[in-house]
């Protein structure tokens, strides 16, 4: 069992599996600090690409078509990355100006509707970071089989809720129970939030992981892109959650 990320698999950061053996110098191999500075790249090519959709938005334009376009594109680079890491590299910052076409279409418009909430969605996103990366650098939270089992379980668990859910909703009049404001949907979206945090504790175990391995210098690409996938989860929890407390 591992990360609910389809990133984080030790079998793929596995060094009997990567690179079969073969020695490699620290120039050659992933490391903790390397993964690092390429997450930051991948996060400034989120931002830049999110600034290409809300600024479409400031100009009174639709920006629906990149939005979805950079979802459903993304999507299909997580799914080709997750099966060829080597490609990660070249793909995860496509990934990431995708997705920030993504985030951006959906901040602005949300942002029209609850002026501040997008704000207050990067503070808590970012908060929930620091907490995490502080609480497992200090081994005060430390990631066991049984809590990665669990996390996982309860992952799972929401994607298959999310999905039958979706489904639902084009065969029968079906509105689900986290559609809404009510007590009940802020209560799923708590617990969202907690399980999408508690998923970078396994995020922050594999990277590690994959250091000590000495994993191929291209994986450092691959963790940062299953980083990022993460966080970009919390970020809409937060939104979503932000969204409902704003209705009442």
């Amino acid at each position: 069992m591992n990360s609910k990320n389809p990133f984080f698999k030790s079998d793929t950061f596995s060094s009997n599996k990567v690179h079969d053996a073969v020695i490699m110098d620290m120039d050659q191999t992933m490391t903790v600090a390397g993964t690092i500075n390429k997450s930051f790249i991948l996060l400034l090519l989120l931002v830049m690409g999110a600034f290409g959709t809300w600024n479409m938005v400031s100009n009174d334009q639709n920006p629906m078509i990149f939005t979805i376009g950079g979802a459903i594109v993304g999507f299909i680079l997580v799914l080709i990355t997750s099966f060829k890491p080597h490609l990660s590299t070249y793909l995860s910052p496509a990934y990431a100006i995708c997705e920030g076409l993504f985030i951006g279409g959906i901040s602005a418009i949300l942002d029209q509707v609850y002026p501040g909430i997008v704000i207050q969605a990067v503070t808590c996103t970012f908060v929930t970071f620091l907490v995490c990366l502080g609480l497992y650098k200090f081994k005060i939270v430390q990631v066991t089989e049984r809590f990665r089992s669990i996390v996982i379980a309860a992952t799972v668990a929401i994607a298959i809720y999310y999905f039958f859910s979706w489904v639902l909703t084009f065969f029968i009049s079906f509105q689900p129970i986290h559609y809404g404001n009510s007590m009940a949907s802020i209560g799923i979206s708590l617990f969202v939030i907690v399980i999408a945090a508690l998923n970078l504790f396994l995020d922050f175990d594999q990277i590690e992981e994959g250091a000590a391995q000495r994993a191929p210098k291209y994986m450092e690409w691959y963790g940062a892109m299953g980083l990022m996938i993460t966080l970009v989860w919390l970020y809409v929890e937060f939104l979503r959650l932000l969204s409902k407390l704003s209705k009442k």
